[in-house]
């Protein structure tokens, strides 16, 4: 399979890296200097964006702007995918600018360079159709995902962003919460607290515009950031009470 991936940061590198591995022929762009993973070879802006497959790897928060910039030169043939962490806002954009000859799939890898460093297996990944129409290359992409061993998830974008709030969002808001109140390793911790500072390493290695883009293009952020917040203040009245008996 030919796959082209547009963008290579810190995701895009890792994804464009496991293609390769699987045995794609993938070409890469980036606006910025990246090296390239092993396996993958440079190519211009228009050759990425007329590959038969193509991922956009790039933020969210840049992702509309991009797409609006470069829509115009996708292939005809080409299938579009996105591999954003939030799914209604990306299916939206692609909806409006994408020709709707493209056939489109909103992608979310749900694994990084550290949740996936030591293989792929098992790992999760959802495919949210954005052309509603079945298609052989819906069931290609679904298979090229199945030989890597990755745990097919297909549901609604509505589903997706519902539930990734309570998921990953709250992951990343205490990982960033536990960063800033700068806890630190030390030789007397518990297992429960290696597990805390492994939930740190492994958001705050990410971009902290991530971070910004889960919480304010996930449509149910904010409810989960509420329910958080009540959550912990139903924690803090029950130590009131019991320090008052």
């Amino acid at each position: 399979m030919d796959v082209g991936i547009y963008g290579l940061g810190r995701f895009g590198s890792f994804w464009a890296g496991c293609l390769a591995k699987a045995g794609c022929s993938v070409i890469a762009y980036s606006r910025h200097e990246h090296p390239l993973p092993e396996g993958v070879r440079r190519g211009t802006e228009d050759e990425v964006l007329n590959a038969p497959y193509l991922f956009f790897a790039v933020s969210i928060s840049a992702f509309e702007e991009v797409l609006k910039a470069v829509a115009p030169r996708i292939g005809r043939d080409t299938v579009v995918m996105d591999t954003c962490s939030v799914k209604i806002y990306p299916r939206r954009w692609m909806r409006e600018y994408v020709s709707p000859d493209n056939f489109m799939i909103a992608t979310h890898p749900m694994f990084g360079p550290d949740s996936g460093a030591h293989g792929l297996k098992g790992l999760p990944v959802v495919m949210c159709p954005v052309t509603t129409a079945d298609d052989s290359r819906y069931r290609e992409v679904k298979a090229l995902f199945e030989r890597m061993e990755l745990a097919v998830l297909e549901m609604s974008a509505e589903r997706h962003d519902e539930e990734a709030a309570y998921s990953q969002g709250v992951t990343h808001f205490v990982g960033r919460t536990l960063d800033a109140m700068g806890m630190k390793p030390t030789p007397i911790a518990t297992q429960g607290y290696r597990s805390l500072m492994t939930i740190v390493e492994q958001t705050c290695n990410d971009p902290i515009q991530l971070f910004y883009d889960l919480q304010r293009y996930n449509p149910y952020a904010k409810e989960m950031r509420l329910s958080l917040q009540v959550a912990i203040e139903k924690v803090l009245n029950a130590l009131r009470r019991e320090e008052e008996d």
